[in-house]
């Protein structure tokens, strides 16, 4: 990688360029979040890229710390995919992995501390009850009648919740900030519940987990970062995370500050994990994995490339505005990074029938071609030719409209790396299709223009007799719409998003394909000439028995199409 990868000159690196001048900070310290509830999207890749390549360009280190305080959940499972994710988009975070819940003992002893200094409290009002108490957004909160118990009174309960005393939900501990705050995440929020639940990583140790906010400032703090990076909608949450850092004795000299940027909002898909498990578990998708999905598991099995991921980021951005991209601009960053890396060879998806009525065992000869026409390294292959050959069906017209330059009874055209061919008839069956196309070849012009005339067109084409067989996963937009979950009805509600999903987004068939798909390991990447770019399947190709799943196509044809 190359510093130029990443997002150009920015608000947050501005930040970073006056606080490393003004000697703030000596070095750059970031980290990556995430909950392990579900698998990573395309706008956890943005923060990914922002967080890594932050530390990457100013030579700092980036932790990937999990924040794992929510153990209903969460899993090893969703755990695991995030580090292969990571590793996968290019980075490596610094030492290993940090868990939120290794702090839990820490938490606890902060919380102590602020229950002693008088700014904590145990209440026993129900989570409905807390809900009423809080007040709206122009009106003030009130206290709750457990405000003022006694420092001793709510270390004894804090203690005992912690002994696991109560009953799930029947107590909390909240801040003691102030109820009339025009922000409400400052109305004496919640920082620890009673749940007893399993945890993946602290088994059951505990039966009381800290919140969300209280846990992350302080996580921040332990680790020494320096710049806290969030999205946008954690801009009214930044009073409590300094509240948080000032009223803690410091547990790392470094203090942290947050900022915030604009979440990434890609057209023609979602990202709320919620309503991709929605999309899992209901059986509209095949894992989170699946090739429509927007998580990176499903980019990756999709074929997109980690630079192409990284480029997308790049183009969307950082700021502060409305970050809302199209589809098109993240098929457009693979298409560029895949041009350039992916060898070629052909392929045919719907298959038409053409016979060479004069070849010539003697006569009729094969070329090579390179694999890449940039890359000579890439090596060639021998294209063979036989008496039979499959070229694409929409590769003829019976009637061709003007401007034709493909196949057409007494019309002629090229054969990619080949002869030029004319045909002279097309045999149909008894339903009138045609199922066969008889041709000549013009033995003059392998390598050559044919004389007296000019062919413009140019088709690939596959030897029958060394084409082997392919099972081709044609993918498209899993949704329809541009925003599927922000449609609303005729009564003003919003429309379910799964009333969206595109019925066209995923079908399977048989193709044929050059020699070399049946000797080829998972993941190859290839661009199938003129069809587009294709990836063997992560999981189910094997060598001998090819599986391709379409990555995107050659151009932008989603759009006319839709």
């Amino acid at each position: 990688m190359h510093p130029q990868e990443f997002a150009d000159n920015h608000f947050i690196r501005t930040i970073i360029e006056k606080d490393l001048a003004n000697g703030k900070h000596a070095a750059v310290h970031t980290r990556f979040p995430p909950e392990p509830n579900g698998y990573l999207h395309v706008g956890h890749a943005k923060s990914i890229c922002l967080n890594f390549g932050l530390a990457y360009i100013y030579k700092g280190l980036c932790n990937l710390r999990f924040d794992d305080t929510n153990p209903e959940k969460e899993n090893q499972e969703y755990v695991d995919s995030i580090k292969e994710d990571v590793c996968w988009l290019g980075f490596d975070w610094n030492g290993e992995p940090r868990y939120a819940s290794d702090y839990f003992q820490q938490l606890y002893d902060y919380a102590v501390g602020l229950i002693q200094d008088g700014k904590a409290y145990v209440d026993d009002l129900t989570a409905e009850q807390i809900r009423e108490y809080r007040g709206t957004l122009t009106e003030a909160g009130k206290n709750s009648p457990y405000r003022e118990r006694s420092v001793a009174e709510n270390l004894d309960l804090f203690q005992r919740m912690k002994n696991g005393e109560f009953a799930d939900g029947s107590k909390t501990l909240r801040l003691k900030i102030d109820m009339a705050s025009g922000n409400v995440n400052l109305r004496d929020p919640v920082i620890y519940r009673i749940r007893r639940a399993h945890h993946h990583n602290t088994g059951d140790q505990w039966c009381i987990y800290p919140m969300y906010d209280y846990t992350h400032a302080i996580s921040d703090a332990i680790e020494g970062i320096t710049h806290s990076l969030c999205t946008l909608e954690f801009e009214a949450h930044r009073p409590l995370y300094d509240w948080v850092l000032d009223n803690i004795p410091a547990p790392h000299p470094t203090r942290p500050r947050q900022y915030e940027f604009s979440r990434l909002e890609l057209l023609y898909t979602i990202t709320s994990k919620r309503k991709l498990n929605q999309l899992v578990s209901e059986g509209h998708v095949r894992g989170w994995d699946d090739p429509r999905m927007p998580t990176i598991s499903g980019m990756r099995r999709r074929g997109y490339t980690p630079a192409g991921v990284r480029l997308f980021a790049k183009r969307a951005g950082i700021s502060k505005s409305e970050n809302i991209v199209d589809m098109s601009v993240l098929e457009g960053a693979v298409r560029e990074d895949l041009e350039n890396t992916a060898p070629r060879m052909m392929a045919v998806l719907n298959p038409l029938k053409v016979t060479l009525t004069n070849f010539d065992r003697e006569k009729t000869q094969s070329r090579s071609a390179p694999y890449h026409p940039n890359h000579p390294d890439m090596g060639e292959r021998e294209i063979p030719v036989s008496e039979t050959i499959y070229i694409e069906r929409d590769d003829f017209s019976e009637q061709p409209p003007q401007g034709w330059q493909r196949l057409s009874v007494g019309g002629e055209v090229r054969l990619r790396y080949g002869y030029v061919i004319k045909c002279d008839e097309a045999v149909k069956d008894g339903n009138g299709e045609v199922v066969e196309l008889k041709c000549s070849i013009d033995h003059d012009t392998l390598g050559k223009k044919p004389e007296g005339r000019k062919v413009k067109g140019v088709i690939h084409w596959l030897s029958a007799a060394h084409a082997v067989p392919v099972q081709v996963r044609l993918y498209d937009r899993l949704f329809a719409v541009e925003r599927p979950d922000a449609v609303r009805g005729e009564d003003g509600q919003y429309r379910p998003f799964t009333d969206f999903l595109n019925p066209d987004s995923a079908r399977e068939i048989t193709a044929w394909a050059e020699p070399v798909a049946n000797g080829l390991a998972a993941e190859s990447r290839w661009q199938f000439e003129r069809l587009g770019y294709f990836v063997t399947d992560r999981y189910d190709h094997a060598a001998g028995s090819p599986v391709f799943n379409r990555t995107v196509g050659l151009k932008d044809t989603w759009q006319k199409s839709a």
